[in-house]
């Protein structure tokens, strides 16, 4: 987990998830060339944002050479996010009646999150300042959402996503590398 000290934008959300590829996916998943991503669908990660798309494509694909698609839950439906059930309920629970008062201490009460199947959480601080309303030009979307060109959405038909005995409509948009 990753805590910032800026804002909550696109290039934050991104550079979280670029920095545990390098920090942990690669090595638990070395032979991978696709990247799942379960997001809501507000805030700096919003299937709308053109911040969000430019992101990905520069930093995960470009960069990484991963092919990535983004699963977008509806709004409102964030519980079905196995992320938001296993991992941050435990964390909230952990720090509940805690005063936050300090970095040191937010990441000292999300490390010390355990449960008894084996959860252990690592979190690290992210200490970079990430301006507020950074867009791409609409000239740099448009030629990077057409179909001859690199960043190209799997379509906005919604899928079934199965979650136990519950099931969510998610949105689908994959991003890959130029080949």
């Amino acid at each position: 987990m990753f805590v910032g000290v800026s804002h909550e934008t696109s290039a934050f959300a991104v550079t979280s998830i670029f920095r545990w590829w390098g920090q942990e996916g690669r090595q638990r998943y070395p032979n991978a060339r696709h990247l799942l991503i379960l997001a809501d669908t507000g805030g700096s990660n919003s299937a709308t944002r053109g911040a969000w798309k430019d992101q990905l494509q520069q930093h995960l694909c470009d960069r990484l050479g991963l092919t990535v698609t983004v699963a977008h839950y509806p709004t409102g439906a964030s519980k079905y996010n196995p992320i938001e059930r296993r991992l941050f309920s435990q964390i909230t629970r952990n720090w509940a009646a805690e005063p936050l008062t300090d970095y040191d201490k937010v990441l000292s009460l999300i490390r010390g999150t355990t449960t008894t199947t084996g959860l252990k959480v690592r979190a690290y601080l992210d200490t970079k300042e990430y301006p507020l309303k950074v867009k791409p030009s609409a000239q740099r979307l448009r030629n990077s959402e057409s179909p001859d060109t690199r960043l190209s959405p799997s379509g906005t038909t919604p899928s079934l996503l199965q979650m136990g005995n519950n099931s969510c409509a998610v949105t689908l948009y994959s991003y890959s590398e130029i080949r």
